[in-house]
C-alpha cells in the first residue's frame, strides 16, 4: 500500500522548520499555539491543491501571507514523500510565494530516484513559476503542456489522469479528511432522522449517521457487530441499536438501554455517547480515506472511554494514515511512545519529536507515559 514517509514543512505559521517521518498513527500532543492544528491544515491544503481548489482554499485561509510564519518566512514550502511499492518513494515539492495580494506556485516537483547510479532523479513533473514540465511516456521526456494551464493551482491537479506515478499521489493526496469536533447541538444533523441511502460514512457533522449505520448492518453484518460490541464495552446497559422508519425513505435510529422499556432516540442521548457513536462508526468504516485528520476526538468524552478509543485508532490506522491532535492526557496513557509525536515551541516556532525518540526506556519502567507528559520530561506542555 502506498503511504506517506516523511514530511518538511517550511513557513507555515509555527511551522516555520519542521521535518519528521511519518507513521500509520500519529497522536501530536502539546500545549495550545505549537503547531498541531497546523499540520493537519497542512493535510487539508495539499488535499485542496491536489483536487484543483488551492486558490479557493488559500482564500479561506485569508491569503498566503497570512499563512506565512510571522517576522521569519517570505514563502510557504512543503516537500512528501510516498511509498511506491518494488519502487523508489515519489518525492513531491511544493513552494508557494506571495505576488501581489496573490500568490504564485514558484516551485513544483516530483522526482523519483528509481536508478541509484543516476545523476538527477527521474522528474515526472517539473514546474518552476511559469515553466511548467511534465513527463510525456509517449514521447519519453519532459514537455510543456499541450492544454491551459491554471498558474494559480498545482501541476499536479492538472496532469493528465493516464500519468500512472503522478495520478497515484494525486489521488492519495486527495484523499485526506479532516474531522473536527462533533455538532451535537438539539437541531444538529446527528440528532435528526436521515434518509435512507448507502452510505459508507458518517459524515463529518454526523449528517449520514444514521444511513451509514443502516447500511453498514445490511451489507457487513460482522462490522456492525463490532459497532454493538464497542459500544456494550464502552456503556454497559447498552443492547442494540435499531432503525424505526418515520416516512418514506426516512430511518431514525434509536438505542437500546437494559434500563428502560422503551428505546432513546437520537436527540436523548448525551452528548458524549452521540459523540463516541460517531467515532466509533468513522473508525470501523471500509471506506476510511487515504488519510484522515481528526482534532481533539477526547471532546465531551469520559475518561475511561478513551482506552476503547485508542484501540479504535490503532485498528483503523492499518486501513488509513491517521493523525489526530489532542490535548488529553489520559487518552496518552493508552498508547505505545511510536505512537506519540510531540509537539513543543522554541523562541515561537513549533518543534515535533517522536516520543520513543528521545529515550524513555528507564521512565517507562516506573511511569507511564502520560505521567512523563504530565512531569514535562517528553516536552509538550509549553
Amino acid at each position: 500500500m502506498n503511504s506517506f514517509e516523511h514530511i518538511n514543512i517550511e513557513g507555515y505559521r509555527r511551522l516555520f522548520s519542521v521535518q519528521f517521518d511519518m507513521r500509520p498513527l500519529t497522536v501530536m500532543i502539546g500545549a495550545n499555539g505549537v503547531g498541531k492544528t497546523s499540520l493537519l491544515e497542512i493535510f487539508s491544503l495539499l488535499a485542496a491543491s491536489a483536487t484543483g481548489h488551492l486558490e479557493s482554499k488559500i482564500s479561506d485561509l485569508s491569503g498566503l501571507s497570512e499563512i506565512l510564519t510571522r517576522d521569519k518566512a517570505d514563502s510557504v514550502a512543503i516537500a512528501l514523500s510516498m511509498s511506491v511499492p518494488g519502487f523508489a518513494p515519489l518525492d513531491y515539492q511544493l513552494k508557494l510565494v506571495p505576488k501581489g495580494l496573490s500568490y504564485e506556485i514558484a516551485l513544483e516537483t516530483l522526482t523519483q530516484k528509481n536508478n541509484p547510479n543516476a545523476v538527477e532523479p527521474f522528474k515526472h513533473i517539473d514546474s518552476r513559476g511559469l515553466d511548467v514540465k511534465y513527463f510525456s511516456p509517449e514521447d519519453q521526456k519532459l514537455l510543456r503542456p499541450n492544454w491551459e494551464h491554471n498558474p494559480f493551482e498545482t501541476s499536479l491537479s492538472q496532469v493528465p489522469k493516464m500519468y500512472q506515478e503522478p495520478e497515484n499521489l494525486r489521488k492519495r493526496l486527495a484523499s485526506c479528511t479532516f474531522y473536527g469536533a462533533l455538532n451535537v447541538a438539539s437541531k444538529s444533523p446527528v440528532r435528526l432522522p436521515q434518509s435512507m441511502r448507502p452510505a459508507t460514512m458518517p459524515g463529518s457533522n454526523g449528517e449520514d449517521l444514521v444511513s451509514c449505520l443502516y447500511y453498514l448492518r445490511e451489507t457487513d453484518r460482522d462490522r456492525f457487530e463490532i459497532v454493538e460490541d464497542t459500544l456494550a464495552a464502552a456503556f454497559p446497559d447498552f443492547e442494540r441499536l435499531g432503525f424505526p422508519p418515520v416516512a418514506a425513505g426516512t430511518l431514525a435510529m434509536t438505542w437500546k438501554d437494559k434500563n428502560f422499556s422503551k428505546p432513546l432516540y437520537m436527540h436523548q442521548l448525551s452528548e458524549g455517547t452521540l459523540r463516541f457513536l460517531w467515532l466509533v462508526t468513522l473508525l470501523q468504516s471500509r471506506e476510511l480515506t487515504a488519510v484522515t485528520l481528526i482534532d481533539e476526538p477526547e471532546v465531551s468524552l469520559h475518561p475511561e472511554l478513551l482506552k476503547l478509543l485508542a484501540d479504535l485508532m490503532r485498528e483503523a490506522s492499518q486501513r488509513t494514515q491517521l493523525i489526530v491532535a489532542t490535548h488529553s492526557d489520559r487518552l496518552i496513557r493508552f498508547l505505545e511512545s511510536n505512537e506519540v509525536l510531540v509537539c513543543d515551541a522554541e523562541d515561537g516556532l513549533a518543534t515535533m519529536t517522536w516520543a520513543d525518540s528521545l529515550d524513555l526506556e528507564k521512565w517507562l519502567e516506573d511511569y507511564s507515559l502520560d505521567e512523563l507528559w504530565a512531569m514535562n520530561v517528553i516536552g509538550g506542555r509549553s
